[in-house]
């Protein structure tokens, strides 16, 4: 095959791209900002896979390219999403525009049967069966029966520590986590700020590591937070295996996403335990992986690569996404003094 194969994994808060040989070798690994039109947009979304995918591939040539792209939840999100690309030189009748669950699910596992739940900015899942059956869900957040991950737990935090400002509701350790993580002289002032439009919702979403650490030293609000977004995780787990008659069987479920990888005691616990009354011979498949993993795998399975080369490019981009999320944490870690 001449040229290269593009995978991409494009998620709410950052973009990872990658070509490849035939033969499983990495040709080149790039990162950039999210590229979900859920919440960039549609043109900006498409523009930032079109400037990683040109940026890994350089001047070779596209042979197939498989973006697995968050936000693409609906048949027509699809349909858009791959008019938005058409016009693109690299983009062509084998190119392959899809959800990015199906990344997380095969960087999981390469079994049949199987489900996966992304818990991160949002939150989502899909389960698959063997005879090709899947199942899947809008996640269009509370208008599609959705809650949790990032987004919707940092709602929840400034829920709460405005009825605890006001009397109306218990106190908690999370009212000053506000003032902390987000920097701001008070929550009303915050409040106030959102409603004018001087900051933005998606600021909240920095506040999900205070809830857990705020769980763990009993802080009983923050604590029923993570026991809802347990139950929520068993709640899409219980729904894909029970639409696809899985509930008897011994599936995966791989978890996937910034929250359910921090590997949470309680959330863990709360997760595991649900599932034992659902669905019992079940096993969770914690993702140690990034998605761009099982994005390169998929587009390498589609052009009919071999064993050797799937188990290479698994090496290959593992090694480079360790290394370049190495390169984030040092950036961003404080300088001493």
């Amino acid at each position: 095959m001449s040229g290269v194969i593009v995978a991409v994994d494009g998620g709410g808060s950052k973009t990872d791209a990658v070509a490849l040989t035939i033969d499983g070798e990495l040709v080149a690994h790039e990162r950039g900002a999210g590229s979900s039109p859920h919440f960039e947009g549609l043109g900006e979304a498409v523009a930032v896979v079109d400037e990683l995918v040109r940026a890994v591939a350089g001047e070779l040539p596209v042979a197939h390219a498989g973006l697995y792209v968050s936000g693409l939840d609906l048949p027509v999100e699809v349909d858009q999403y791959s008019a938005a690309i058409a016009g693109f030189t690299w983009a062509g009748s084998s190119t392959v525009v899809a959800n990015d669950l199906y990344a997380v699910l095969r960087a999981g596992t390469d079994e049949p049967d199987a489900v996966a739940i992304v818990c991160g900015t949002g939150v989502n899942a899909v389960g698959v069966r063997a005879d090709g059956a899947d199942v899947r869900f809008p996640s269009l957040g509370a208008l599609s029966g959705d809650w949790g991950g990032g987004s919707g737990i940092g709602e929840q935090v400034l829920w709460h520590a405005a009825r605890d400002v006001d009397g109306r509701g218990p106190h908690t350790a999370l009212t000053a986590a506000i003032v902390e993580q987000l920097g701001v002289e008070s929550v009303p002032a915050l409040i106030e700020d959102l409603h004018f439009g001087r900051r933005d919702s998606s600021e909240l979403t920095a506040l999900a590591p205070a809830v857990f650490g705020a769980a763990r030293a009993g802080d009983a609000v923050a604590a029923g937070l993570v026991d809802r977004q347990a139950e929520e995780i068993v709640a899409f787990a219980r729904a894909c295996v029970t639409r696809l008659g899985l509930a008897d069987r011994a599936v995966p479920i791989v978890l996937g996403g910034g929250i359910l990888r921090s590997g949470d005691e309680r959330l863990i616990g709360g997760i595991t335990s649900g599932l034992a009354a659902v669905a019992p011979r079940a096993r969770i498949e914690i993702l140690d992986a990034s998605p761009i993993v099982g994005a390169a795998l998929l587009a390498l399975d589609r052009v009919g690569a071999t064993a050797e080369a799937l188990d290479r490019a698994r090496d290959a981009v593992t090694r480079a996404t360790r290394m370049t999320q190495a390169a984030v944490e040092r950036e961003a870690a404080p300088v001493a003094r």
